[in-house]
């Protein structure tokens, strides 16, 4: 288990029809669940608050709750556990902190060898020209 889990009386669900095929049962039973999560109201540290704010997902509106529809079961209990393992997942993706990049130089002889395979590459577009005849 992750180290931030999520807190289910932070979420909202609200219970809707699931759409697609299933005949009869789809059209009467509200089985499909939308969970909404306020970032900025969570519980959450700040740090993981801001990298879930900035992460370009679809599932995150513009004012910053996450909406997650699950209806792939029958039941409803089921698409609820569903939601929240898809929201913590969510969190888990962005709760260890990228590690920062070290700049580096190429080396001389990387550089060296790009440039030959440059030239050769120009050569070989070279050859493709239109031969000029000398007629």
């Amino acid at each position: 288990m992750s180290r931030w889990a999520v807190k289910e009386d932070e979420t909202v669900f609200t219970a809707i029809r699931a759409q697609g095929a299933g005949g009869q049962n789809v059209n009467k039973v509200s089985s499909a669940v939308h969970l909404r999560y306020d970032i900025e109201a969570s519980s959450l540290p700040e740090d993981i608050k801001a990298r879930l704010l900035l992460l370009g997902d679809r599932r995150i509106t513009d004012q910053g709750v996450v909406v997650i529809k699950a209806q792939t079961s029958r039941s409803q209990d089921q698409n609820r556990a569903e939601a929240l393992a898809r929201l913590q997942a969510l969190v888990d993706s962005v709760a260890v902190p990228p590690t920062p990049r070290k700049p580096t130089r190429p080396t001389r002889a990387s550089q060296v060898r790009r440039v030959d395979a440059k030239t050769s590459r120009g050569e070989v577009k070279k050859l493709r020209a239109r031969v000029s005849g000398s007629d």
